[in-house]
């Protein structure tokens, strides 16, 4: 039971963490994220997995994308969690 929950407390996370992402690709004025990707050389399948809470992405992957906004990793999660 406690590996369930550990993990839906995970999904809860990625799913939150992927909205923000793509709320900050919208302010940027991207409608899609096909538009977005490949603007910014990112492989499509990957990106639309994150912006869907879909994929347990690294560390490393999320400050590329946040360099991409000019986000600061503290300031994008003070707004998540």
């Amino acid at each position: 039971m406690k590996s369930k929950t550990k993990k839906n407390a995970l999904n809860s996370v990625l799913t939150e963490i992927g909205k923000k992402l793509g709320e900050l690709r919208k302010e940027k004025g991207y409608a899609t994220l096909k538009e977005f990707a490949i603007d910014y050389n990112l492989p499509l399948i990957q990106y639309w997995r994150i912006e869907n809470g879909k994929t347990n992405f690294t560390l490393k992957t999320l400050m590329s994308v946040l360099s991409i906004h000019r986000v600061p990793l503290d300031r994008f999660f003070c707004d998540i969690l």
